[in-house]
């Protein structure tokens, strides 16, 4: 067997890519091993969100190019070397010219061509592939490969791309236009996932809420009836989504988290900022206004759902008057986890050449000012945790003897002791007995 190395940065969607070029190469007898020592192929899966993640890619591209000369010098085997994902797309021939020693540079709507693109790489003439086109037929329709193993839980991208062109995103750039997997493949692929052992799917996509497809009733279908038909799967106990968008965010989604027990009260709704003069500039299309009736129309349904977020802190033009609107916000709607970053400009978008850029003494000031009060947010919610029994899928070993890794519906880390063995992949009652910052530990109630 060959040896494949994969290292994958950003998105859970760059992790469902990962999971599937490791299907793709299975069958030309790779196997995924946890480092690139002694790699056949190392490929590098990358993101595009923000700068630190670019030069990050970089860097590591150094240290894989040194590990392949050792390889060389002391095996006689040559490394293939590929880089996949966003910054791939984005940057193309740019990788060649930084990073010569790159053979494969192949974007994210076109690594099913992997399997061709290496059999092309002659060591000899030192070919450059790149491969970075937007495939006229979808490349879902190319992954039709078999699932290895997964783990409990596992990821299904099931929408691609955006088409609302935010001012500070490279995705519509890097992932193109919205497209929606049909119902057929989704099904298929779920079914696949779970006889390879997965017992929770989260469902993913840019904007996953704005799924959409022709359903089995010749109906145009949206996100909560497909989550209602996943969840007719026996075998599949648990379901997820993520990353939705207020402006997609219907009452029939709302509805599913109301009534289909296996949709876990879970609901990532990022809104970047709490100034509408803020999401005017961004080009959210929407107002605060409309993010909090979101918020409240979905509490009034699902009274004990966690909400999450993500904030941009320092967009170009924010003022102290735009940053306390955006502290208001948090207060106000008590997040149980969110993300927040600085914003850093992103060639090729249209922020990047707002003149009005914010200070970065400015910016650290006020992202530790909205990361102080997230962390209380979360605290205060993990707290409530306490004392009460929580259904948890164990997912892997913990650090410590005997100890295991579990996830509550409200997307905490729950950590426990016990002594039986493979626990992995099982659905366990945990009473709660202490909470932390980021996680819940307890014991087998």
């Amino acid at each position: 067997m060959k040896k494949l190395y994969i290292k994958t940065h950003g998105c859970q969607m760059n992790f469902y890519d990962s999971d599937r070029m490791t299907d793709l190469l299975k069958p030309l007898g790779y196997e995924l091993h946890n480092n690139g020592d002694d790699a056949d192929l190392i490929v590098i899966n990358t993101c595009h969100i923000r700068e630190k993640a670019v030069e990050k890619t970089y860097s590591e591209l150094g240290r894989i190019r040194d590990q392949a000369l050792l390889r060389k010098e002391t095996t006689g085997k040559k490394t293939i070397i590929a880089v996949a994902g966003c910054v791939a797309q984005a940057e193309g021939k740019e990788i060649m010219r930084r990073s010569p020693w790159v053979d494969i540079v192949v974007g994210p709507q076109s690594f099913q061509n992997l399997p061709e693109l290496i059999a092309k790489v002659d060591p000899i003439e030192k070919n450059k592939l790149i491969n970075i086109d937007f495939p006229i037929i979808p490349k879902f329709d190319d992954l039709k490969s078999d699932i290895s193993e997964r783990g409990p839980s596992a990821f299904l991208t099931i929408q691609e791309g955006c088409d609302k062109f935010c001012s500070f995103c490279v995705v519509p750039y890097t992932r193109g236009s919205e497209y929606s997997r049909p119902v057929k493949s989704i099904l298929d692929e779920a079914k696949k996932l779970i006889d390879a052992g997965a017992k929770e799917i989260t469902l993913l996509g840019q904007n996953v809420n704005a799924w959409n497809a022709n359903g089995s009733d010749d109906r145009v279908w949206g996100l909560g009836k497909l989550i209602n038909e996943l969840a007719k799967i026996k075998e599949l106990k648990f379901i997820r989504y993520m990353t939705s968008h207020p402006l997609d965010m219907d009452t029939e989604l709302i509805e599913a988290h109301r009534d289909i027990e296996k949709l876990m009260p879970f609901l990532h709704l990022p809104v970047q900022s709490g100034s509408d003069n803020i999401l005017k500039l961004m080009n959210r299309k929407h107002k605060v206004s409309d993010y909090l009736k979101i918020i409240e129309k979905v509490r009034n349904y699902i009274p004990n759902i966690a909400i999450s977020g993500d904030f941009i802190i320092g967009f170009p033009g924010e003022t102290d008057k735009d940053h306390q609107k955006t502290l208001q916000l948090i207060r106000e709607i008590e997040f149980s986890q969110a993300y927040s970053f600085k914003y850093s400009i992103r060639p090729g978008t249209p922020a990047a050449v707002f003149f009005d850029q914010v200070d970065e003494k400015i910016k650290n000031i006020r992202l530790q000012e909205v990361q102080n009060i997230l962390r209380e947010q979360q605290f205060q919610f993990n707290q409530k945790s306490i004392n009460s029994d929580i259904k948890v899928l164990v997912l892997k070993n913990g650090k410590k003897d005997n100890q295991y890794l579990g996830r509550s519906p409200y997307n905490q880390s729950v950590f426990f002791n016990h002594e039986k063995e493979n626990l992995i992949g099982s659905i366990v009652n945990v009473k709660v007995s202490e909470a932390y910052q980021n996680s819940l530990s307890g014991h087998i109630a």
